[in-house]
């Protein structure tokens, strides 16, 4: 009996023997386990690195754009921030490919697509329905017709493209729908990709302006890199399917005429008052705010601004929660 405890005992210590060459290897004199705060006391930091003078330029930009500091600002200065992008509002899996945009008497079609892609789509369009292409400028995005006149241009929101079909300076609603029609059912895919898309991506590079988020006073506003028009269409589009929840958030009116909308809105502020003041309200939805979110025309340019229509003042913490979100549609 004993000789096979022996036997046993002899068989497991070769296995004892690495086990412990293999964990001491591992340890240092302060302890068992490896401490690597020492390893970073004598580092030194490396040269930087330096692209080559011959790269593209058009394809490199900040990843990561780090804002100004503040202590390189004057007094006077405005801090401009670009505002997130809500992570409840966004072109879902199953949104529509072909949208319809308008304002007056103006229509366009917002495609989810880069404008290189839809501009090979909106070329098979031109063949399929036999229209006489007068001119075609690609890099201009122009296609010009005896029917019509196609202008292509990036959206509002990234890897989108607008469309219009116009006649005389007109839109033409039944050019549109036939347009819309012919790009739904051939949607293109996303790596669909050509030339002349790489030609467009590069161009919105270039021209990419970021929306800037600023204090003024005592009070928050928007700057946007588009034109009235096109902002208040785009910011309509996402309200109506948005701000659908009573109490909360609502769309109430959309004016435009005068580029605005009215709006109830309930701060997060508001959302996250203690159980025992929410009681004391018997009907919750009158803590929503009556807002008027308002889009300034500037030319080439916007500015977009909220403001309570009654007379409690909207905090410049709601106004600032509020602005981000409706923003955020733009990007």
């Amino acid at each position: 009996m004993s000789s096979v405890l022996e036997k046993r005992v002899l068989k497991w210590i070769p296995l004892a023997l690495a086990a412990a060459v293999t964990l001491a290897g591992c340890a240092r004199d302060e302890g068992f386990y490896d401490d690597r705060n020492l390893d970073y006391v004598d580092v030194e930091s490396a040269s930087p690195l330096v692209l080559p003078d011959t790269r593209n330029t058009q394809r490199y930009r900040n990843a990561l754009p780090v804002p100004e500091a503040a202590s390189q600002r004057s007094q006077g200065d405005v801090a401009e921030v670009r505002p997130p992008r809500p992570l409840t509002v966004g072109r879902s899996a199953d949104a529509d490919y072909v949208e319809s945009r308008e304002i007056g008497d103006q229509r366009w079609l917002v495609v989810a697509a880069n404008p290189g892609s839809v501009w090979t789509q909106l070329e098979r369009f031109a063949r399929v329905r036999n229209l006489n292409v007068q001119e075609s400028r690609p890099s201009e995005g122009v296609m010009l017709t005896s029917q019509a006149t196609f202008r292509l241009q990036s959206a509002l929101r990234d890897g989108s493209s607008e469309v219009r079909c116009e006649r005389g300076g007109q839109s033409m609603a039944s050019c549109l729908n036939a347009l819309q029609a012919y790009l739904s059912d051939n949607a293109a895919s996303p790596q669909s990709a050509s030339a002349t898309a790489s030609s467009w991506n590069a161009q919105r590079l270039d021209n990419d302006e970021p929306l800037a988020l600023r204090r003024q006073g005592d009070a928050w506003e928007v700057a946007v890199p588009y034109d009235a028009d096109r902002v208040w269409a785009e910011i309509h589009h996402y309200l109506a399917q948005d701000f659908d929840q009573a109490g909360e958030r609502e769309l109430l009116a959309a004016n435009p005429a005068d580029y605005d909308f009215l709006v109830d809105y309930l701060a997060r502020e508001e959302r996250d008052r203690s159980l025992l003041q929410v009681v004391l309200f018997t009907d919750v939805s009158t803590l929503a705010q009556e807002v008027r979110l308002d889009v300034e025309p500037r030319g080439e340019q916007s500015v977009l601004r909220a403001e309570a229509t009654g007379d409690q003042r909207l905090s410049e913490n709601a106004q600032r929660e509020l602005l981000e979100r409706v923003s955020g549609y733009l990007r």
